[in-house]
C-alpha cells in the first residue's frame, strides 16, 4: 500500500516538471534523429514532463509518416518510379 503511495507521489511530481512542449518536442526531435549529449539526455530526464513526451512522441512519428508518404507521393508522381 505504501508503495501505490510513492508511485502517485512520483507520478504527481514527474507531470509538475518545468520543461516546455516546445522543449520536449526539441528533446524528442534530436531523439529521432539519433544524435543527443549524455548531458543533455540526463538533463531531458530529469526535467521532461511524460505527458508532454507521450503527446510529442505522437506528433513527432505522425509527421515523420507524413513526410514519407509525402516524398512517396512526389516520386511517384514524377514518372521516376515507373
Amino acid at each position: 500500500m505504501n508503495q501505490q503511495r510513492d508511485h502517485g507521489a512520483d507520478l504527481k511530481a514527474a507531470v509538475q516538471r518545468k520543461l516546455s512542449f516546445w522543449q520536449t518536442m526539441q528533446a524528442v526531435a534530436w531523439s529521432f534523429f539519433g544524435v543527443r549529449k549524455s548531458s543533455d539526455y540526463a538533463k531531458d530526464v530529469s526535467q521532461l514532463n511524460p505527458v508532454h513526451l507521450v503527446i510529442a512522441a505522437v506528433l513527432g512519428a505522425l509527421l515523420f509518416i507524413a513526410a514519407l508518404l509525402t516524398l512517396v507521393n512526389l516520386i511517384i508522381s514524377s514518372g521516376v518510379a515507373t
